[in-house]
Order: C-alpha cells, then structure tokens, then sequence
C-alpha cells in the first residue's frame, strides 16, 4: 500500500500520503502521529506564510512540535490538552429554549419586535430571543454543571445582535479556566513598573 489515493494513472490529480501506516515506536509518538496536521502546501515553496501560526491558533496548535527540513511549518501538531469536538444532537438545547420564551423563525414578527436576538444552532438560524442575557446565563449554568453537553460553545454577539450554539463535530476545542466576580485589577489602564516601585528595588539591592 502507498497511501496514494486516486488515479496513479494521472500523478496530478492523486493525492499522497492519505492513509498512512500508524506509528507505533512509543505511547508518545502514537499520540503525536494522531494529532498531526498537515497543510496541502508544496514543500518546494520558500512562502514563510503558510508555515506560521495563525492568531487564531492560540491553544490549539503547538508552536514547537514541528519538523525539521522542507515539512516544516507545514506539519503542524494540536496542543497538548487540545481535543476535537465529537458532537452531539441539537434538537434538545432548541427545545430547552423553545421553552423560555424563544420565539420560533416561522412564529417571528419582525415589527413586534425588531430589537430581538437571533438564536442560530450550528449555523441555522432557529429563532429569536428577547432576553438574550438573560438566556444566555442560562445555557452557560447548564453547561458547567453537566446538564449539557461540555463540548458545546457558546458566542454571543452584542453588537450583532446574535447568540450562536454549536453542537457539531470537528470543531478543535482547547479548556479554559472559568472565573466569575473575580477581583478587578487595581491599576486598570495604568503602568504596573511605576517610579515607586522602581525607588524600593534600588533601594533593596
């Protein structure tokens, strides 16, 4: 087996390296051969873009597992407590806010009330909500104590006027550290390393 797939007829058209043979050296290199990327790019390219991470890469790619040579950049390595979503069914979390107080698309009168918050699933467009806070505070308790599934993100746009739920698989999913009435930064919109503090770490040495 080659691991090409496709005409081997037409080398143009076949893609290399699709099926691959698992490496199986150590527990490590087997969890790093799984939760490796690959960018279709040719190797031969000297385009240092597409071998750099991205912004929206924070957490979830590495920035140091990668290849030496022409691959690397191009063969990147998901984060260590990184995980692909696995998914799960929708039609519960419609229902639940179905039940408070979610105007349904096909019940919707945009006169009544033109200021209302879209409510999309996985991209479709389910309803409308009044209370967009309100509803969101709770999908947001429900998930953290395990009522719903943990793997489901939340986004609500203010500005936009939209509330967005995804439930779908495949989505790359890092943890976060969940803080709430957490003490406010004393020297907001301020320098931390003033003069003060600069006058006591001479005055130590």
């Amino acid at each position: 087996a080659t691991g090409n797939w496709g005409d081997q007829k037409k080398a143009a058209s076949a893609k290399a390296g699709v099926s691959q043979v698992l490496n199986r050296y150590t527990y490590a290199s087997t969890l790093s051969h799984l939760r490796r990327t690959n960018t279709p790019v040719g190797r031969d390219g000297k385009l240092a873009k597409p071998r750099q991470l991205h912004n929206s890469h924070w957490g979830l790619v590495c920035p140091a597992e990668t290849p030496e040579g022409q691959a690397c950049g191009l063969v990147k390595n998901l984060s260590l407590m990184c995980y692909v979503s696995v998914g799960s069914d929708a039609s519960p979390i419609i229902d639940f806010m179905s039940q408070r107080n979610m105007q349904l698309l096909e019940e919707y009168d945009q006169n009544q009330n033109p200021e209302a918050t879209k409510v999309f699933v996985n991209g479709v467009w389910v309803g409308v909500h009044s209370q967009a806070q309100q509803l969101v505070s709770v999908v947001q308790e429900l998930r953290r104590n395990g009522t719903l599934s943990y793997e489901m993100s939340l986004i609500r746009d203010i500005r936009d006027r939209e509330f967005k739920i995804f439930t779908d698989a495949g989505r790359v999913m890092r943890p976060l550290f969940v803080v709430e009435n957490g003490p406010s930064k004393p020297n907001r919109n301020e320098l931390v390393f003033n003069r003060e503090i600069s006058n006591r770490l001479v005055r130590e040495q």
